[in-house]
């Protein structure tokens, strides 16, 4: 018996034979389709996010076999918090204001794949990847976030591995986001003002170099 492995990341439940798809499949004589609906059907609980799958052929009989892994750490953290992606000028503006009990949820998901010694060094492992993506956690910087979880400051949560987050708490969450978003823009009121200097800049020279590309009449 001959297997191939084929590694394909789709939306969950959204599967689609694409060009990908049949460049991955075509040749191994599969049916693409039968495939696809088994991802979907596999991946339903993961909609809206992007997630790793491994499908497994059996290159004699054409049969096959899935293995589903779980979204990547960001995909996750986006559906925790209900946000299309990160914010793209973390210095300047924050895209979202995380709770402890939300990182914990999203590093019991990923702790196996993430292969860390226990769920503390899982949470500290999403923490460092709220960086990129502008998200700070219980109001505050990552750096002291995770002084914090050092030093303790969460312990009784992440052993008793609380993932609900009380309504009050969300609202306050937001509420802080508001004033750090506000903070920093007055903070970099300058930079803001210079990027859309550069932006119009850019605009202007680039209408500039069309006009002298079309032909006068």
């Amino acid at each position: 018996m001959s297997n191939e492995k084929v590694e394909v990341m789709v939306e969950g439940g959204k599967a689609t034979a694409g060009p990908a798809m049949g460049q991955a499949f075509g040749p191994l004589g599969v049916n693409i389709q039968e495939i696809l609906a088994k991802i979907n059907e596999k991946t339903a609980d993961f909609k809206g996010m992007k997630v790793p799958v491994t499908v497994i052929v059996d290159t004699d009989d054409k049969s096959f076999d899935l293995e589903i892994g779980t979204p990547p750490v960001s995909e996750l953290m986006k559906k925790e918090l209900n946000i299309q992606k990160g914010s793209g000028l973390q210095k300047i503006k924050k895209s979202a204001n995380m709770a402890i009990e939300q990182i914990i949820k999203v590093a019991k998901m990923k702790t196996d794949s993430m292969l860390s010694k226990d769920l503390k060094a899982s949470v500290k492992t999403v923490v460092g990847s709220c960086g990129p993506m502008g998200i700070i956690v219980e109001g505050k910087q990552l750096n002291i976030i995770l002084k914090e979880i050092d030093d303790g400051k969460y312990d009784d949560l992440i052993n008793s591995g609380k993932t609900e987050v009380s309504e009050d708490k969300l609202k306050q969450l937001s509420s802080d986001l508001k004033s750090v978003n506000d903070s920093l823009e007055e903070r970099y009121s300058k930079e803001l003002a210079k990027i859309e200097e550069d932006k119009a800049a850019d605009t202007a020279i680039a209408e500039e170099a069309t006009e002298k590309e079309e032909p006068s009449s």
